[in-house]
């Protein structure tokens, strides 16, 4: 069972990752808007999206998420460690 920082790191990862993703998804939205000049597909899977504009959305959209994801969560343990005094047992390289 976990312990209670550990479940304490898993809330936070939680919530940064979640508020990483949704200001990358709105960053990429704006960001596309303004690169192409169109609203970004609501939904690549269909028909009526070009495909190339379908496979760009979504390799642009899939690494932006990711990217926001991981620098939220890197944020948020570094101001685990320096909360707590050491990076939470998850994140600690394997030397």
């Amino acid at each position: 069972m976990a312990d209670r920082g550990d479940l304490g790191w898993r809330v936070m990862a939680g919530a940064a990752a979640f508020a990483g993703g949704f200001v990358a998804k709105k960053a990429i939205a704006l960001a596309w808007k303004k690169g192409t000049g169109k609203e970004p597909p609501t939904n690549p899977e269909s028909p009526e999206v070009a495909l190339r504009e379908a496979v760009a959305w979504v390799v642009v959209m899939g690494i932006g998420m990711e990217v926001g994801r991981l620098l939220a969560t890197r944020a948020a343990a570094k101001q685990w460690a320096r909360g707590t005094g050491e990076l939470p047992s998850q994140l600690k390289a394997e030397v």
